[in-house]
């Protein structure tokens, strides 16, 4: 074989070796990436992209990040399930294909979920079950905006919710029986601005009586202070000393004249 022929096969088997990632298995021909049970704590790269489908259940992901699948235009079913992933980057799953008719993100750690990763999906099975989700508003619009199946939207149940008596229970349940957690969030925030308002009303209140009570006591103390005053002596005028004498006198003066009639 000639060394130019020999050459470029080892350069297209090294491209195709290059075109799997080292921790995955990628059978020729067949579409089909096998990342799953690899303890994998993040997303390969170099995923070939004539991948059908992809599989990186059962590994140690936590994150979802940017770009992570961008090129695989044919991809058709993606694997995520039973991994750690607790957030989805806004443009996780940027660059796929319009062609993507499986989702599955079941057996994980999402509690919450933004509408926008999912914004460029169309007609996608989403497997979300068996995640701790938290029923909110935004889990609420997220499931109207997307075009989910009833039989996806019955897995989803609400381990906790906005309010505790919505959790253990499913969330097509609580919508269908007329819960609007968006309604709910409203009330929680109308809750807390007349708690708010109570909250100052009662500190005026609390001041006014104070102010009211202090200024009586004040009164009070003032008004015994005036009564424990001696009262002032009264002052005879010069005329009326005068007259009080020339009343001596006369007493006197009849007095002697009584003695006199007697002897």
């Amino acid at each position: 074989m000639p060394p130019a022929p020999i050459f470029l096969f080892l350069i297209v088997s090294l491209g195709s070796s290059l075109s799997c990632p080292q921790s995955c298995d990628c059978p020729p021909e067949s579409g089909m990436v096998w990342c799953n049970r690899r303890d994998l704590v993040r997303i390969p790269l170099e995923i070939p992209h004539d991948a059908r489908i992809l599989y990186l259940d059962s590994n140690w992901i936590t994150h979802v990040p940017n770009g992570a699948f961008h090129g695989l235009k044919q991809l058709r079913e993606l694997h995520l399930a039973d991994n750690l992933i607790e957030s989805i980057a806004p443009a996780a799953f940027r660059g796929l294909g319009a062609g993507l008719r499986l989702l599955d993100l079941s057996g994980n750690q999402l509690q919450q979920m933004e509408l926008t990763p999912f914004v460029m999906l169309t007609w996608v099975r989403l497997e979300l079950y068996d995640n701790p989700w938290h029923c909110d508003c935004t889990l609420q619009e997220l499931m109207q905006a997307l075009p989910l199946d009833a039989e996806t939207v019955e897995d989803i149940v609400c381990t906790t919710a906005t309010w505790e008596e919505y959790a253990g229970q499913t969330l097509v349940h609580l919508l269908r029986s007329g819960v609007n957690f968006c309604f709910s969030q409203q009330r929680n925030t109308d809750l807390a601005m007349l708690l708010t308002m109570f909250c100052w009303f009662t500190v005026v209140i609390t001041y006014v009586i104070y102010y009211v009570r202090r200024n009586q006591a004040e009164s009070r103390r003032h008004l015994e202070y005036l009564k424990s005053l001696p009262l002032p002596s009264k002052q005879s005028s010069p005329e009326e000393e005068e007259e009080e004498e020339e009343d001596g006198k006369e007493g006197e003066v009849e007095e002697d004249d009584t003695l006199s009639t007697i002897l």
